[in-house]
């Protein structure tokens, strides 16, 4: 069983249900028609240059590769023992794109790293 994670390019300011409703559209198969978010853009190229997803390499984290990609999020399906270091640099990444964190798991919803303040 993966381990699930997307990261999704919100207004700033949006909410964690806002992201669930994103989620939960995108699992109706309702993308919309839309340009890329440069955001989403930039994180797929930067975490697929790390981790090839096309194509699936042994070693790879992707449990289901190519990820899936879209105009305002990207969704990655993790092998469960993949190293941490893999999911420090989603977070990461995550962070410099400004994009929210979405942990299928249990429906957490993250503000990237950047956004949180002490």
């Amino acid at each position: 069983m993966s381990f699930d994670l997307s990261v999704w390019a919100l207004p700033n300011g949006a909410t964690p249900e806002q992201v669930r409703a994103a989620v939960q559209r995108c699992r109706e198969g309702r993308h919309g028609e839309q340009h890329p978010d440069p955001r989403v853009v930039g994180f797929y190229r930067a975490i697929t240059a790390s981790y090839p997803d096309r194509p699936a390499r042994p070693g790879t984290p992707w449990e289901v590769a190519p990820l899936h990609a879209a105009a305002d999020h990207v969704e990655m399906n993790l092998y469960p023992t993949c190293p941490d270091q893999v999911l420090l640099d989603i977070e990461r990444l995550a962070g410099e794109h400004d994009l929210m964190l979405f942990d299928a798991q249990d429906g957490s919803v993250y503000p990237p790293p950047v956004r949180v303040r002490s």
